[in-house]
């Protein structure tokens, strides 16, 4: 079946951010949120459905009256019932999903981000209509063990030209530094996770990025 149109959902030309963490906890979300960030995803692994729906219920709760955007990592039943308006799956995630659940991923308003490591997984993600394709890893990262190798980044020009409109996010192991070339290449967002949550100072790293970002935009 065909999957609803993109362009019903008017917030995603502006979304994700350009600089763009992802964060374990509740109190990482709040943080972010407190220092002005745009776009926050919520990636807690290994929850059952209570324990979903209580952490993205309490990150909703944290996020509340700020203009952060929470995306919810792979709990798409308890984004749907706690009335979260962003969502990420990965391939395996992706692959568990039926027509039907994607129909009321949608129909419940949620956009959706979909991770992809090679040209197949570009593929199945596109079948799916996201608003926004994130590619990884960049650069090798030591968060988890990747079966894939390191992209680099001229795998990021090829695939914006492939993708075209829909927002290309790059992840894995990147650095601020390494920001605007990761921008020139082609990417309209950076997935930030260990170069904020690993720094010694986070709150100045964030503002840093915040800064590049607003320099850049």
């Amino acid at each position: 079946m065909p999957y609803p149109d993109r362009d019903a959902y008017p917030d995603r030309h502006a979304y994700p951010d350009r600089f763009y963490p992802v964060v374990d906890s509740v109190a990482w979300v709040a943080r972010l949120a407190a220092l002005g960030v745009g776009t926050v995803q919520l990636r807690a692994k290994n929850l059952d459905d209570a324990g979903a729906l209580q952490i993205v219920t309490d990150a909703l709760a944290a996020t509340a009256g700020t203009n952060t955007k929470l995306v919810v990592n792979d709990y798409w039943r308890a984004a749907i019932v706690a009335g979260a308006k962003h969502l990420h799956l990965g391939q395996e995630d992706l692959a568990d999903l039926v027509d039907a659940d994607l129909k009321a991923i949608r129909d419940a308003g949620l956009t959706l981000g979909i991770s992809t490591h090679d040209d197949e997984e570009l593929a199945t993600a596109l079948r799916a209509n996201p608003d926004y394709i994130a590619l990884g890893p960049i650069f090798p990262t030591t968060l988890k063990s990747m079966r894939f190798a390191p992209q680099g980044i001229p795998k990021i020009t090829e695939w914006k030209k492939r993708v075209g409109d829909i927002p290309l996010v790059a992840i894995g192991g990147i650095k601020l530094e390494q920001a605007a070339a990761i921008f020139a290449a082609g990417a309209d967002s950076i997935a930030v996770v260990s170069d904020v949550t690993q720094n010694a100072d986070p709150d100045a790293r964030v503002r840093a990025w915040l800064g590049q970002n607003a320099e850049a935009a």
